[in-house]
């Protein structure tokens, strides 16, 4: 009766106890035969079993967790079982659940697949699995885009303002300010294309009376849809703001904007202007297309002028459909050949002449630099230029021998011969006429329109149709001759860049072609 009452303080009797007792030693034999790790197995073999298939016993499988971290510091060495431990912490704090990852993904190399797990398992554990990918996430990171390549889905960030793809925005370029302190605000149109492609810029108006690039570049870009444009277009139709509400060429200090590119910060007036434009915007450009007229008096045919040294400005010229290209070396200051020693292939479209709107000019214009977006494949348009692309690599003035009136007889872009009359020249006193001979065979690329000139004065401008080789030496070497024309039209008609330099500059007024003041 004694013996009775002390096992039943505990609330069982005696022979219940015994029964548990016997069924705990029988699955304690049964799990410790799979708990031993295999000596040749890999490390995560230590791991605990899965817990998919508890036994009776349900608090011994709790306190045997511990086991992979007891088991794992023999290879404290080894990244896996670190790894583990710090999963297992994240796993506790956070309750989540990882799905398993199949068993050969971690087979050590030479091993057959079903060593890769503890025996009688099939799946790792949670922890084994979060451990694996905080090992493995970082060996593969994101890659970054490539030097100098633009993903498709960046955005451009440029005069302070960020513009998505597939949008368009007016911005604001401050060139500098006024005589009274006021912002000179020049319009930037930005149409970022939706798609992925080049950046081409378009600028117009670098001397303020050549007006037909303003009303090209802003017919343009107001047809340019950003949902269906591939690459970027920049549009700067004024860039001489103030040569432009002047209606003059140059700046009010009668400087040419076009010789001081990429400028100075510490320089002249022209030097700064530059040097912002330059800095704010034609460091976006991939491609640049410069809009120009003929200067004071003159008119041009619609061309493409290009160092044609350069193999990709000889690339970017084949994008013109017939446009004819006239080779054009390098000239210090000018904005084509600053932008393409920095890199941008960088041509000058000249349509026309100075200080009217011609409106045949603008829808030629137009027409170009759809059939350039076309062959860039920035549009799906098929505008093209039709004919074969005529390439002159070098040109000649003809200046008249008496002073009178210039009456020409032929038109800019008509094909001349050697003895061809070009004009004549009328003395409006005793009415004496002298014929204007041609001295080459080639086609009319420029021309002054009828005035009144002295002896001397260059009146047509004919592009020498020649083999390539020894027609671009000849070209270089006859850039920056004496033709009668006032020194910076020299300058803009054949890009000098030769050793005459110093001649020219002697013959400028005002400091037009300054020698480098503050670059």
């Amino acid at each position: 009766m004694r013996r009775h009452q002390v096992f039943g303080s505990w609330g069982y009797p005696a022979w219940l106890f015994t029964v548990l007792v016997l069924i705990a030693l029988q699955a304690t034999a049964q799990v410790e035969p799979s708990s031993q790790p295999d000596p040749a197995a890999p490390s995560e073999q230590l791991q605990a079993p899965s817990p998919a298939t508890p036994q009776p016993g349900a608090r011994p499988a709790e306190r045997a967790v511990p086991a992979p971290d007891a088991a794992a510091k023999p290879v404290e060495a080894k990244p896996a079982p670190q790894a583990s431990k710090q999963a297992q912490r994240n796993s506790s704090a956070s309750g989540d659940t990882v799905a398993p990852t199949p068993p050969n993904e971690d087979a050590t190399p030479g091993q057959p697949a079903q060593q890769a797990q503890p025996s009688g398992s099939d799946k790792l554990q949670p922890v084994q699995v979060l451990a694996r990918k905080l090992t493995v996430a970082p060996a593969t990171p994101e890659r970054p885009a490539q030097s100098g390549k633009k993903k498709a889905d960046q955005t451009l960030e440029i005069l302070g303002t960020r513009v998505a793809p597939g949008e368009s925005d007016r911005l604001l370029w401050i060139a500098g300010e006024t005589t009274y302190g006021s912002k000179l605000e020049t319009p930037v149109y930005v149409i970022r294309g939706k798609h992925p492609g080049p950046t081409l810029c378009l600028t117009a108006a670098i001397h303020g009376d050549e007006l037909n690039g303003v009303e090209i570049i802003r017919s343009l870009v107001s047809d340019l849809a950003p949902k269906k444009l591939y690459g970027t277009v920049i549009g700067v139709p004024i860039v001489n703001l103030l040569g432009f509400t002047r209606g003059t060429r140059y700046l009010p200090d009668r400087r040419d904007l076009n010789r001081y590119f990429p400028g100075n910060p510490n320089g002249s007036s022209a030097s700064r202007i530059a040097f912002s434009f330059f800095e704010n915007i034609v460091r976006h450009c991939d491609l640049l297309i410069d809009l120009h007229t003929g200067s004071l008096t003159r008119t041009n045919m619609p061309q493409v002028r290009a160092n044609l040294q350069i193999p990709e400005v000889l690339e970017f010229t084949t994008k013109f459909g017939s446009t004819a290209v006239l080779h054009s070396g390098k000239l210090r200051g000018n904005l084509r050949s600053a932008a393409t020693n920095y890199g941008i292939p960088a041509v000058a479209l000249e349509l026309g002449e100075p200080g009217s709107l011609q409106e045949e000019h603008v829808e030629e214009g137009v027409e170009i630099i759809e059939t350039v977006l076309s062959g860039l494949n920035m549009t799906r348009k098929l505008w093209t230029v039709g004919g074969s692309q005529p390439v002159f690599y070098s040109s000649r003035w003809v200046r008249v021998n008496t002073g009178g009136l210039l009456i020409s007889k032929v038109d800019v872009g008509e094909r001349v011969w050697e003895g061809a009359v070009l004009g004549a020249m009328v003395n409006p006193i005793t009415n004496e006429s002298f014929d204007v001979i041609s001295p080459y065979s080639g086609r009319v690329l420029g021309m002054a329109l009828n005035q009144f000139m002295l002896p001397g004065y260059a009146a047509f401008n004919i592009g020498i149709v020649a083999d390539k080789e020894g027609a671009a030496d000849d070209a270089q070497s006859y850039e920056c001759v004496n033709t009668g024309m006032d020194p910076e039209q020299v300058s803009e008609e054949f890009g000098c860049s030769s050793g005459d330099d110093e001649e020219i500059r002697e013959d400028i007024e005002l400091g037009i072609m300054e020698s480098e003041e503050g670059s």
